[in-house]
């Protein structure tokens, strides 16, 4: 089922959550909504759900309009970022509580409970429908927690930074749970997240808001790629931002010169990636179709699979990250011109 918002607004005081919001969500797909703190991508979710009422727009499912329904009425279900189980309620019972809910005969309750918890695979578990949420891992819990969604067979699945609380290891094994189970099930999710690597490696569409509006949607790769606006640049990766000013055929940065023929004039905001770049010890030239910054380095941390080179130019501390160290001291570092995104300041 597709689900489209039509300039959603949400006021808290004189805090706009939602300031006009339009967007679809593409039927059998998931979106990932992405953005800092404070962004409005919660209250988005949670007016999907019905739990906050907007001020004004409308939201539909398909051709049905939603905005005025209940949350019970309207056939979503919700993962939670602190899972929500009942302590006291066996993972069986937990799972099976909206089912009851809705009076579901016996018979039919104990074959879907049984059949949603191999799906999210902790069926096989031995004891797992007698236990309690406190005797299970925090992974256990959300793949529970998932389960419970799933079973009452919802027409949308809204999920609130439901990994955020597991360590790194888990969180990247439930992130392809996740993907797989919404593929295997074929339903609307939308997944919320503060989390760039999550959204882009899991959904099929991202949007990204700040400041209660949508600043891009598109395609993971398009969204990463071709980010439209300095803050979805900056936002998106490990960044460098440095402030400059953009002429015919140059880019001046503070005293530095780069080579510049793009269509921005005047002053503006210079934005590149620490993956992209490249540092080496001295004042070494520029290679071919490269811009050249010379600073000092003045930290380096080692990350595991990289170095990052912290390196001071023109009152900036730039990130550069390097299979090999490059010991602290002046330096040179090299950006692919096609690789520098230059904005409007």
């Amino acid at each position: 089922m597709d689900v489209r918002v039509e300039g959603l607004v949400k006021r808290y005081g004189r805090v706009a959550a939602l300031d006009g919001v339009s967007m679809a969500f593409a039927s059998g797909a998931l979106t990932a909504i992405l953005g800092p703190s404070g962004c409005g991508k919660t209250t988005l979710l949670r007016s999907l759900a019905g739990f906050v009422m907007v001020d004004r727009g409308r939201i539909l499912f398909g051709a049905e309009e939603v905005t005025a329904v209940s949350p019970q009425a309207r056939g979503t279900a919700m993962v939670f970022q602190h899972y929500a189980l009942w302590p006291h309620m066996t993972v069986f019972d937990n799972v099976a509580y909206g089912l009851r809910l809705r009076k579901v005969p016996d018979a039919e309750l104990r074959s879907r409970v049984e059949k949603v918890l191999d799906l999210v695979e902790i069926g096989r578990v031995t004891g797992v429908g007698e236990r309690r949420p406190a005797e299970l891992s925090g992974g256990q819990q959300q793949r529970v927690a998932l389960a419970r969604a799933l079973v009452v067979e919802p027409r949308v699945l809204l999920l609130d930074e439901p990994l955020s609380n597991l360590d790194a290891k888990v969180r990247q094994r439930l992130r392809a749970e996740v993907r797989r189970l919404q593929k295997a099930v074929g339903i609307t999710a939308v997944y919320v997240t503060h989390d760039q690597e999550e959204a882009l490696a899991i959904a099929d569409a991202v949007v990204l808001m700040n400041a209660g509006r949508v600043v891009q949607a598109g395609s993971p790769q398009e969204i990463y790629s071709h980010p439209t606006t300095a803050f979805a640049a900056d936002f998106l990766g490990v960044s460098n931002q440095l402030a400059g000013v953009a002429e015919a055929d140059r880019l001046s940065v503070g005293a530095q010169r780069l080579p510049y023929g793009g269509p921005v004039r005047g002053r503006a905001t210079l934005i590149f990636r620490a993956a992209d770049a490249s540092v080496s010890a001295g004042e070494g030239g520029a290679s071919p179709g490269h811009a050249l910054l010379r600073g000092v380095l003045e930290e380096r941390l080692f990350l595991g699979s990289v170095y990052r080179h912290y390196v001071r130019v023109e009152g900036e501390t730039l990130m550069v990250d390097g299979a090999e160290p490059v010991e602290p001291g002046p330096v040179t570092v090299q950006v692919p011109v096609a690789k520098l995104q230059v904005y409007a300041a």
